[in-house]
């Protein structure tokens, strides 16, 4: 096969990407959709292969079809298709724009990659390995050269040819017989290499090998002689990660280490207790480095060679991620100076030119050592970011950003993302004008030193259009999304990931303008451009769909929302599982679209089983249980229900006086649904105070002249006029109708 060749008429190869013993890999393009797309294709062998070898290899090869095909999981690469075309077993995958971990380790050099990198690939490594082992499959041949990073940092696990299903292992045990070693050797675990039963845990086993090596920059038993690695695996403990690197994290070097434990039963019992045990571990302070010991090691019999099974014999190391470890460990290339500063003006000594570096009359040049400390401190602010510790994140970012302005300048690189962070934590603890100051001063920065169309640039003003969102300045808002979508284009071309972000949220803020026919139209261009590149259930490409579903139902066309969110829902709970936030927010707005569609009862079904699963996954009380709970009184209401949707209401109302405070949108949004409900009971007189209550509240929020308050003064003359009180109520009428004519 050659450049340009098509496979059935549809798939076009464009360049090859890579390259093995037994197949390649094909950059390509689906002709019929459109899209970058990868071709895995398994080469035809010669005579001299047994033909029992062949058949092993090409069913090896369709059953990676069949399991990559059943997996739909961010962390898994999308199988797309699979065929055979003159005699050439071929598999259609998603295009990964990125490195296998394998390659990044040799383009590093062989030194190890940074500490917040490898604790990021173990935690998305472990979500995909708890989907995947949640689906009754075992991997079986984990290691870096199967683990990819994409561009945008998402981690993704590939190549399922020796998988295990979990109701089939005699099949699988055949196609893993004598002579077709099943793993890497540096890699396998002790009961892969003893010929026993797999499960889970081997997987996790290969994973902590596969950290190791990335954490230290060689594998954890670095040899030469198949037959040594074996035995080390089985029978050695390895050396813990810290005694080859001093700065890994504690809890990373306990969580290495009993991955690598030689039973089974001594690992992590699953991978979603790995996750959560590197979740714990890097919210944790960090304690004062130290050294780590080693595990005792199990005395071996001098001389002695314990037997291993007969298919090791002749075979080979295989391929390593990386060399002869280093002799000493460089600093964390990820805690030094940015690399994107200015050059020194012509004539200034460059770094450690002098005893300081710096010139005559400069401050000196920061001490490696506090450049290294506050990009550590940077990531604790990022990680406290992470788990919703904003204010904690806020005032972290905030002291880094003083320190590295001193230290460093106020336009440095550094500086700015510090600034940034801060920034970032002020939206999200509830200033977002104090955060559109601060993005403000770092855009100036940005374009002074880095120029107007630099991505740090772009994403600063694109945070500041954010920004400018929710404070209610939406048309201000959409200048910066629309000059900023320009220069995304220009520089980054119509598909690239953050261009189609910016779209987003272009179409998303169109639809706080009113504009909801642009802003649906945007949000479907943006939902196909997304399925293409990125695939039809990326988590991107779900929120797209899910702001299409919206701007539907503004546009009244429910039974097209409701088919969106329904579809939406489904491949999030596919992705992400069905108690994700994600998946969870998609089947509230499914019994949103029932009750408009006047599918009540059905509606009631959604939000019983909403509200049940909201409480367990994040609490009886939080916002988003009460938000199910209010829907379903609303529900009640609307089938005639009215006395239980009273109560409904009312509890719900109690509920968020207390947490989310009396005058909150959403407890004013309950009284409203408390007056309702008494309305249709005919009793007037408590739905008035209700009325009257909400009604005061948002005038005094909102102001006398605002939308959300005519309506509540609106209700209030309706009750007035109930009771009788007709020129109460036609005073009140005449009010409203004045202040809306002055608001035009």
């Amino acid at each position: 096969m050659g450049d340009d060749t098509l496979i059935q008429g549809r798939y076009r190869l464009l360049e090859r990407i890579g390259r093995g013993g037994m197949g390649e890999v094909w950059r390509a393009r689906d002709e019929s959709l459109g899209r970058r797309i990868a071709v895995k294709c398994l080469k035809p062998l010669g005579t001299r292969h047994d033909h029992s070898f062949t058949r092993v290899l090409r069913e090896r090869f369709r059953r990676e079809a069949r399991v990559a095909a059943a997996l739909q999981h961010r962390g898994v690469t999308v199988v797309h298709d699979f065929g055979e075309w003159d005699g050439v077993l071929f598999l259609v995958m998603e295009l990964l724009e990125g490195n296998d971990l394998s390659r990044l380790l040799e383009e590093n050099k062989g030194h190890p990659l940074p500490v917040a990198d490898v604790v990021d690939i173990a935690e998305q490594v472990a979500s995909a390995l708890a989907y995947t082992h949640e689906q009754g499959i075992v991997h079986r041949d984990l290691k870096p050269a199967n683990i990819v990073r994409t561009a945008d940092g998402t981690v993704k696990i590939c190549d399922f040819g020796i998988a295990r299903l979990g109701h089939d292992g005699g099949f699988t045990a055949r196609l893993t017989g004598t002579g077709i070693a099943m793993g890497t050797p540096h890699y396998m675990s002790p009961e892969q290499i003893g010929g026993d039963e797999v499960d889970r845990r081997s997987d996790l086993y290969s994973l902590g090998c596969v950290l190791y090596e990335i954490a230290t920059g060689v594998p954890p038993f670095d040899l030469d002689d198949a037959w040594a690695i074996l035995v080390g695996h089985r029978d050695t403990e390895p050396a813990p990660p810290r005694t080859r690197r001093a700065e890994l994290p504690g809890y990373l070097d306990r969580i290495i280490l009993d991955l690598l434990a030689k039973r089974p039963e001594q690992r992590p019992d699953d991978a979603r207790e790995l996750g959560r045990r590197i979740t714990a571990g890097r919210a944790a302070p960090a304690p004062v480095p130290a050294l780590a010991t080693a595990r005792p090691r199990t005395p071996q019999p001098v001389g002695v060679r314990t037997a291993l099974p007969s298919w090791t014999r002749g075979m080979t190391t295989g391929h390593k991620a990386t060399g002869t470890a280093l002799r000493a460990t460089p600093p964390d290339p990820g805690a030094g100076l940015s690399g994107a500063w200015l050059p020194r003006p012509a004539g200034d000594p460059p770094v450690g030119a002098g005893a300081t570096g710096a010139a005559p009359g400069e401050p000196p040049d920061p001490a490696p050592e506090t450049v290294a400390g506050l990009a550590a401190r940077h990531r604790t602010g990022l990680n406290l970011g992470r788990l919703g510790r904003w204010e904690e994140a806020g005032e972290v970012h905030r002291a880094v950003a003083a320190e590295r302005e001193r230290l460093l300048g106020p336009d440095h690189p550094d500086t700015l993302a510090s600034r940034y962070e801060a920034a970032f934590a002020l939206g999200r603890t509830g200033h977002p004008a104090e955060a559109l100051r601060a993005y403000k001063g770092v855009a100036e920065a940005r374009i002074r030193t880095l120029g107007a169309d630099h991505a740090d640039t772009l994403a600063v003003r694109q945070e500041m259009a954010y920004t400018l969102g929710r404070l209610g300045r939406h048309t201000d808002a959409h200048k910066v999304y629309t000059s900023v979508l320009t220069a995304r284009e220009r520089t980054m071309g119509a598909d690239h990931p953050d261009t189609l972000r910016c779209r987003h949220n272009l179409a998303f803020n169109l639809g706080r303008l009113g504009r909801t026919g642009d802003a649906h139209r945007t949000a479907r261009e943006v939902a196909a451009a997304r399925a293409r590149v990125l695939g039809p259930d990326h988590p991107d490409t779900l929120v797209t769909r899910y702001e299409v579903a919206y701007e539907l139902g503004r546009l009244d066309r429910w039974q097209e929302a409701l088919a969106t969110y329904r579809d939406v829902a489904g491949a999030r709970a596919r992705a992400l599982g069905p108690h994700h936030p994600d998946t969870l927010a998609a089947r509230y707005e499914t019994g949103v679209a029932l009750g408009r569609l006047g599918r009540c009862a059905e509606a009631l079904t959604v939000y019983e089983e909403l509200i049940d699963d909201r409480a367990r996954a994040q609490g009886p009380e939080h916002p988003e249980t009460l938000r199910a709970r209010h829907g379903l009184g609303v529900n009640l209401g609307r089938l005639g229900r009215w006395e239980e949707a009273l109560t409904e209401a009312r509890e719900v109302c109690a509920v968020r006086a207390r947490v989310l405070g009396p005058d909150h949108p959403d407890t004013l949004v309950s009284h409203r649904e408390v007056a309702v409900a008494l309305g249709w009971l005919g009793r007037w007189s408590p739905a008035l105070t209700e009325y009257r209550l909400v009604a005061a509240a948002r005038e005094r929020a909102l102001g006398p002249d605002h939308p959300g308050t005519l309506v509540a003064r609106d209700d209030e003359a309706h009750c007035l006029e109930r009771l009788g009180r007709a020129a109460e109520a036609v005073d009140l009428y005449r009010r409203v109708a004045a202040l809306r004519g002055a608001a035009r």
